[in-house]
């Protein structure tokens, strides 16, 4: 891939079980990523790759894939669905042009759906609605459309429609007529060009005049309308029969906007409130700029820092900069990720994902530079819910005190979520999270991964 106009990040959002990492599974296989689809209760998944999550069968941290599909790289961001994970999900936000809220048409619209439409557009973000498990018997597909349109807006507009049964879809944006299981394809048609052209006085009396527009003149419109939250499409799909599946991969590379198209990242240039939004340009032979939003820490592998290059080039033999740091760090390594896999790569470029191992001094929310004159630019921080649980814990051993220190600060810097406080009196540790199965985890996490055994004293407020 030479050009940022070839790649197309989104993030994938919504309640648990609504089938986000089984919807990449199968995306995944139908571009020929992966040989077969896997399965979230046989544990073999690309994006929930980790020990817990194949245990619980859900998804608890932000997961990277990527494939390729008619000449454009599209990568995915598998996120956690589960209140308790929210500050997890939240990462997700800042390395994508979209949001891809996934819906489970049996449980209708759900607390995390609400809450991913508000976020991604107060991100500014791209949103996008997939109706998955259109083959589920017993559904009532319009209703469900209707609601989605009373909570988020009459912007909400179908841009396929299933067909036969749920067993397929039909295309409603490039396609003027066909069969589908409710409402018409030529009026779903109708209504996504009516709400399109609309952001484009001269269109909009070209198809008054004419009755109609070539799909074409409607790509520069289109991406205008999804910039300003003026038109969010809706598909059906269903990820465990495979319908619609190709029809999304082709939305995925037709219509939704590159990094060229998209909105400006949060950037501000400056401290507190003397910090002003700073503009950004997707152009490859600028000063780099990049943001890390995803860090993990294995025992074995040591900290990864994922981030999102937004303009210049980073490659193997780049000198970058954390944040205000004076001493740059040399990328010996450069990866993309497929799950937990690494494969390294020659260059990342506007729009991509890409990681660096072994770089202790990298953390969640680092902007990465290779001029020392952008030390002072930061992404508009994320509005994380508040830790809302605590709990009092200390190590079984007397002589694990450091242990328990050196662990928790390893699953603070994976978790913006996770809040710790220190009592250096009692030798506790208070860990504050978004609810009871968040803390549940990081305790599991302790046991099973680092074999720190501690008792949890006491609930605190």
């Amino acid at each position: 891939m030479t050009s940022s106009q070839n790649i197309r990040t989104l993030a994938l959002v919504g309640h648990g079980g609504a089938g986000k990492t089984s919807l990449i599974e199968a995306l995944l296989a139908a571009a020929g990523a992966i040989p077969a689809a896997g399965s979230v209760e046989r544990g073999n998944t690309v994006c929930d790759y980790d020990a817990l999550e194949k245990n619980h069968q859900h998804s608890i941290k932000v997961a990277v894939a990527h494939l390729e599909h008619r000449d454009t790289r599209i990568n995915l961001l598998d996120t956690p669905g589960y209140p308790d994970f929210m500050g997890q999900a939240m990462c997700a936000l800042d390395a994508v042009e979209t949001a891809v809220v996934v819906i489970d048409p049996k449980k209708g619209l759900e607390l995390t759906a609400h809450r991913m439409m508000h976020w991604a557009q107060t991100r500014k973000l791209c949103r996008m609605i997939v109706i998955n498990k259109i083959d589920t018997e017993g559904l009532d597909l319009p209703a469900l459309l209707g609601e989605i349109q009373s909570a988020f807006g009459r912007e909400c507009l179908p841009i396929n429609l299933p067909a036969a049964g749920g067993k397929t879809v039909t295309d409603c944006f490039f396609n003027p007529g066909g069969e589908s299981d409710f409402s018409s394809v030529e009026e779903a048609h109708r209504a996504l060009v009516d709400q399109v052209v609309e952001v484009d006085e001269e269109l909009m009396n070209l198809y008054l005049e004419q009755g109609e527009v070539a799909p074409e003149q409607l790509h520069a419109p289109f991406e205008q309308a999804l910039r300003e939250n003026h038109l969010v499409p809706v598909c059906f799909v269903s990820a465990n029969s495979g319908a619609g599946i190709p029809e999304l991969l082709d939305v995925f590379s037709r219509l939704l906007p590159n990094p060229t198209e998209g909105n400006p990242p949060l950037f501000v240039r400056g401290e507190g409130e003397a910090a002003v939004p700073l503009d950004t340009t997707p152009d490859p032979d600028k000063h780099v700029l990049a943001h890390v939003f995803k860090v993990e820490i294995d025992p074995y592998v040591g900290k990864t820092a994922v981030f999102r290059v937004f303009q210049g080039t980073v490659t193997p033999d780049s000198q970058l900069y954390i944040g205000e740091s004076r001493k740059p760090f040399k990328v010996n390594h450069l990866y993309r990720l497929q799950g937990k896999q690494l494969e390294e790569v020659k260059a990342c470029i506007p729009g991509d994902l890409c990681a660096v191992a072994k770089v202790d001094d990298l953390g969640f929310d680092d902007v990465l530079h290779d001029a020392p004159e952008d030390d002072h630019i930061h992404m508009r921080p994320l509005d994380f819910p508040h830790a809302v649980y605590g709990l009092a814990v200390k190590p079984k051993k007397q002589n694990e005190v450091d242990k328990l220190s050196d662990i928790l600060h390893r699953l603070r810097a994976e978790d913006p979520g996770l809040h710790i406080e220190h009592d250096p009196t009692t030798h506790e540790a208070v860990i504050r999270g978004q609810g009871e199965n968040h803390l549940k985890f990081v305790l599991e996490r302790m046991r099973e991964q680092f074999r720190l055994e501690v008792e949890d004293r006491k609930s605190v407020v």
